[in-house]
């Protein structure tokens, strides 16, 4: 298939052909090429951040879900999610590039959380952060 010898049939092989040998490893590089792209695709998506100089500073819309049922927006109370919905879209108005971060304490429920990210995604803001304080690093054991 891939060699050749000389006229008789018991003759040994005396070299072989390297073109199969090139068109295979070419499809398999495009091959390669191909399943990269769609494995890079469906990587999670990041919003790295800009470095920049200088310029203007980024607006963040601050949601604080306090323990005792209370919600915060920038730093002032407000009661109920119709007015957290307005608030953000109100903001998301004025600043296109809105960042949110979502704080909640730690005894909040689950359940709180999830509905306080959905009214931000329902007010348009994709951009969506969660505060935390840093705590030690997990040691693993030997």
């Amino acid at each position: 298939m891939a060699g050749f010898s000389s006229n008789k049939p018991n003759a040994p092989i005396t070299g072989i052909n390297v073109t199969p040998l090139v068109d295979i490893t070419l499809v398999l590089l495009i091959i390669f090429m191909v399943t990269a792209k769609l494995v890079v695709s469906r990587a999670m998506p990041m919003d790295l951040p800009r470095a920049a100089t200088g310029g203007e500073v980024q607006q963040v819309f601050s949601v604080s879900l306090r323990a005792d049922g209370t919600t915060y927006v920038d730093s002032q109370a407000v009661p109920r999610d119709e007015q957290v919905l307005q608030l953000a879209r109100a903001a998301l108005a004025a600043h296109p590039d809105l960042r949110a971060v979502l704080q909640a304490e730690g005894t909040v429920q689950h359940s709180r959380v999830m509905h306080a990210l959905d009214v931000l995604r329902q007010a348009g803001l994709s951009r969506i952060a969660f505060a935390v304080e840093p705590g030690p690093p997990v040691e693993v054991g030997p």
